[in-house]
């Protein structure tokens, strides 16, 4: 079912979507070699209780034990948090949520840790502007396939980065995955129709090489077959006519990590 939402309730996931954006912020403050992507979670976490809300991943589905899922280098998604130390020239995608209010917002980001190749960075800059490109389809009228097929078109198909087809973007409000799901590939004019007020998150999950993954050992991370890095962005958005509002921000994490000298932001 596809929930229609009212402006009190859009402002209110906003707000829940615009603390997600402060706590990749802290995350863009910290990460640095030498430092644990358990310690970026224990920060993250302590940030959303500090200022009244609740991490929406933590006991998720009553088996997933942090409030990030922070991944590294050929891990996709759902990366459990470790002692592991980050490396100079990892890439990390930190994907947090926040329960406020009644409500979810959902984000995730994808940083460099140091130097690396211009091969990474230009992957990290599709996979970002390929986030715009669906958002831009985010519109009254239009179907979920032409958000699909924008992303796809971007990524796959200019540029021959392998987009991953097991997971996919949802929409979000009360719960944290709710319809519709919005794939990152598909067919212009296919898909369910999308609708004023219809909120969802948009996520680019785009691989360096193949399209395909595996489950990790430890039942969550899903990890690129050939072991080839892959790129993260996530934003929360609320269908419009003419153009999409977009609920979450990456203007503090930008900043944060511009003025983090152990970041590269020189992709973008």
């Amino acid at each position: 079912m596809i929930h229609y939402r009212t402006p009190v309730e859009i402002e209110l996931i906003r707000k829940s979507a615009l603390m997600v954006g402060d706590a990749l912020a802290e995350a863009a403050k910290m990460l640095k070699p030498g430092i644990t992507t358990i310690q970026v979670d224990s920060r993250i976490e302590q940030f959303i209780r500090d200022n009244g809300g609740f991490p929406s991943f933590k006991n998720y589905q009553n088996t997933y034990p942090f409030a990030t899922c922070i991944s590294v280098n050929d891990a996709v998604v759902h990366g459990f948090p470790t002692n592991n130390v980050i490396k100079e020239g990892d890439i990390v995608s930190v994907d947090v949520g926040v329960f406020m209010n009644g409500y979810h917002g959902d984000s995730a980001y994808t940083f460099i840790i140091g130097s690396t190749t211009d091969e990474i960075r230009n992957l990290l800059r599709i996979t970002k502007e390929s986030l715009y490109k669906g958002i831009e389809k985010a519109v009254h009228g239009n179907r979920v396939g032409d958000i699909s097929f924008a992303i796809q078109d971007y990524t796959e198909k200019q540029h021959g980065y392998g987009v991953v087809r097991e997971l996919v973007g949802h929409g979000i409000g009360r719960n944290l995955h709710e319809d519709p799901q919005i794939p990152n590939y598909g067919k212009r004019g296919t898909g369910a129709k999308l609708k004023e007020g219809t909120v969802i998150a948009i996520e680019p999950m785009i691989n360096l090489g193949t399209k395909d993954v595996f489950h990790d050992e430890d039942g969550w991370t899903i990890r690129t077959a050939d072991g080839k890095p892959s790129a993260h962005y996530e934003h929360d958005v609320c269908v419009k006519k003419g153009k999409a509002d977009i609920l979450s921000s990456f203007v503090a994490i930008e900043a944060a990590e511009k003025a983090n000298t152990n970041l590269d932001a020189s992709y973008y």
